[in-house]
């Protein structure tokens, strides 16, 4: 296959197999030790040494040939009945989230997913770029079960809201030889923003808690491969 090969390939369904039980119980998002098969349906190996709650990879991957990222558009989908839940919680129509609204969160998500890593991976020596080559590592990012705790999408609504935490997300990451299309390693970390303080819910600190946790990813990816390509480099 080639990198427009697996651009077509459709998201696969993270809620069954392996990740079924930690991402329905909410152990992995707590951060607790759970049993993790050592081989996923892929053929990939479970990554004893990580930073997130759950990382395969194929035997003997070697990531330190990669200079340079290319990234597909992110996939975003939130929670199960997260969009029914909010609304259901709310007094009238006007807090009320309606379909046009949430894609507009997606869409928003998707594009600071892009904006963040861009910044981030450059920045620490990896440039993002556009074609596919034999030293560029493809990215195929999805943040799935996404909960916003109170969305600021409604111009109407004069309402304002103290929460202590904006929301949470998770990460589902495959990483691809983009040459080969090959599969290489897979991740998946759920995150939760947490503000023992409170904060005031609006567009800004929805925005700034979402990048703060795209930067906690893209900081592990970027510190991920600077470690292997000087291990390398030393050996």
């Amino acid at each position: 296959m080639n990198p427009r090969t697996v651009m077509g390939i459709a998201l696969r369904t993270v809620t069954t197999g392996i990740f079924s039980a930690m991402l329905m119980s909410g152990t992995v998002l707590a951060r607790e030790k759970v049993e993790l098969p050592e081989v996923d349906s892929d053929g990939l190996h479970l990554v004893k040494d990580r930073k997130v709650a759950a990382a395969y990879a194929v035997p003997g991957a070697d990531l330190s040939q990669y200079s340079k990222v290319m990234m597909l558009d992110c996939f975003v989908e939130f929670e199960k009945d997260w969009q029914k839940d909010y609304n259901l919680s709310q007094i009238g129509l006007s807090g009320r989230v309606n379909d046009r609204d949430a894609e507009k969160i997606k869409k928003r998500l998707s594009e600071e997913f892009k904006r963040i890593f861009t910044v981030v991976l450059p920045q620490k020596g990896f440039p993002v770029v556009e074609e596919a080559g034999p030293d560029v590592l493809l990215l195929r990012p999805a943040l799935i079960n996404v909960n916003v705790t109170a969305p600021d999408v409604l111009s109407a609504s004069m309402s304002t809201s103290y929460i202590r935490s904006a929301g949470s997300m998770t990460l589902y990451m495959e990483l691809y030889d983009s040459s080969s299309s090959t599969l290489i390693a897979r991740v998946v970390d759920p995150l939760i923003d947490d503000d023992m303080y409170g904060q005031v819910a609006n567009r800004v600190t929805n925005k700034r808690a979402a990048d703060n946790i795209l930067r906690h990813w893209a900081d592990l990816l970027a510190d991920h491969l600077s470690h292997v390509t000087q291990k390398s480099a030393g050996d």
